[in-house]
């Protein structure tokens, strides 16, 4: 096991850095506020707590939780021009960090691809590094049709293959996962270190489990100043 001295060296070296979306990019849970748009957002964030806490697999969530919501694709188009994600402070300072030192940067989301991309954009990140779910509906773009479950994001451990398949295609040595909830922390291994994060909700099993935990992006801008 690495300790926290080895953990911060990995991040400072790292080629790239995969960050989770919802409570750690931005501010809340995609899902929720489309919960909350659509009218089911108590039935739907209590699933959520669930579904962070590791008590039930994450695919049976979303599936649960989609199956609640039934957005259609107007809706999810609205929430986004009406309420558009709120990014976390010091995100955007360390995502630029990131860039000029050459660290590539993905968003590695349980999330909607829609809402990531989105978010991906005001961040200068390029959406062929956004990892996330995909809604489908049907032919006249009306109604609901479920999600696309071949996508990694779409279950527990998919966030380990994704950073999996980012080390075959890329040759990166060191991978960096950082997010708030027990998807983000069981991503390490494959990923070298992982870093949670608490600034927007506080998970206690990934709090009480992660060597490195932090509230505030600027811890992160403190270490690579470090180098």
């Amino acid at each position: 096991m690495a300790s926290l001295m080895e953990l911060k060296e990995i991040f400072r070296s790292a080629d790239a850095v995969c960050f989770d979306v919802d409570s750690t990019v931005i501010r809340e849970e995609g899902i929720d506020e489309l919960a909350k748009f659509c009218g089911v957002g108590d039935a739907v964030a209590e699933m959520t707590r669930r579904a962070m806490g590791g008590t039930v697999t994450f695919k049976a969530a979303l599936t649960a939780r989609l199956g609640l919501i039934r957005p259609s694709y107007e809706q999810v188009q609205k929430l986004i021009s009406d309420n558009p994600p709120q990014l976390t402070p010091g995100i955007r300072e360390l995502v630029s960090r990131l860039h000029q030192r050459g660290v590539q940067v993905f968003l590695v989301s349980g999330g909607f691809q829609s809402i990531v991309e989105h978010v991906a954009l005001q961040l200068n990140i390029p959406t062929t590094n956004v990892f996330a779910n995909r809604l489908k509906f049907y032919f006249n773009g009306e109604k609901y049709a479920g999600f696309d479950e071949t996508q990694p994001t779409a279950e527990s451990g998919g966030k380990g293959r994704v950073i999996t398949h980012l080390k075959e295609q890329f040759h990166f040595k060191k991978v960096v996962m950082i997010g708030d909830g027990a998807t983000d922390m069981e991503a390490c291994p494959p990923g070298d270190c992982f870093i949670g994060f608490g600034g927007n909700v506080v998970r206690k099993q990934v709090k009480e489990k992660a060597k490195w935990y932090i509230t505030h992006f600027d811890e992160l801008l403190k270490e690579l100043e470090e180098r």
